[in-house]
């Protein structure tokens, strides 16, 4: 059992699996291809991806990647909370560069499918919050970009101040949208 629930960015699904708890904890089926066809996603994931955030109020993202590579995700989290937003990238869209921001938790059990031609990002809310997100394409460092996470004209209302928030180098050194190259039609 899967239930699937429509965001303001039709593409964006937040998909919950069935879980099953008992006296020795719970089991959950968290991704099944079949079920997955069944409800309408062809999607070929081909790597899976795990981080851990020790501090909260980390912020990863807001990243993409383009054609060839580019990347379909199902991000849960294993343990704590995240803020977890998808940028529309996609220019010919109605929705470009607008954007959707879910909490996903451990104890929500909530999975964000981000398709293809959004940028991703996620803030921690609590500390040592793990992350797992399947993709559909490899990791290529040539096709890999990013967007700026404070980018005034996206308006996403991150739970930490910009200048308080836990960030690599790299995401220091992202773009605005308005200064993004086409990437996805």
């Amino acid at each position: 059992m899967l239930e699937i629930e429509a965001t303001a960015i039709a593409a964006v699904k937040i998909l919950t699996p069935k879980r099953f708890d008992d006296g020795r904890g719970f089991f959950s089926e968290v991704y099944n291809r079949r079920r997955f066809e069944d409800a309408g996603f062809q999607l070929d994931f081909v790597q899976d991806n795990h981080s851990l955030s020790v501090s909260a109020g980390t912020i990863r993202g807001l990243h993409f990647q383009t054609p060839p590579f580019a990347q379909d995700k199902l991000v849960r989290v294993l343990r704590g909370r995240i803020v977890d937003v998808a940028v529309d990238l996609r220019r010919s869209s109605p929705t470009f560069g607008q954007h959707v921001a879910v909490e996903l938790s451990a104890a929500n059990w909530r999975q964000l499918l981000v398709p293809i031609g959004f940028a991703h990002g996620f803030c921690t809310l609590e500390p040592d919050t793990e992350v797992c997100y399947k993709v559909t394409g490899y990791y290529s460092a040539a096709h890999d970009h990013g967007l700026a996470f404070d980018d005034p004209m996206l308006g996403i209302e991150w739970p930490v101040a910009p200048g308080e928030a836990v960030l690599s180098e790299k995401d220091r050194q992202h773009p605005r949208l308005s200064e993004l190259a086409d990437c996805f039609e």
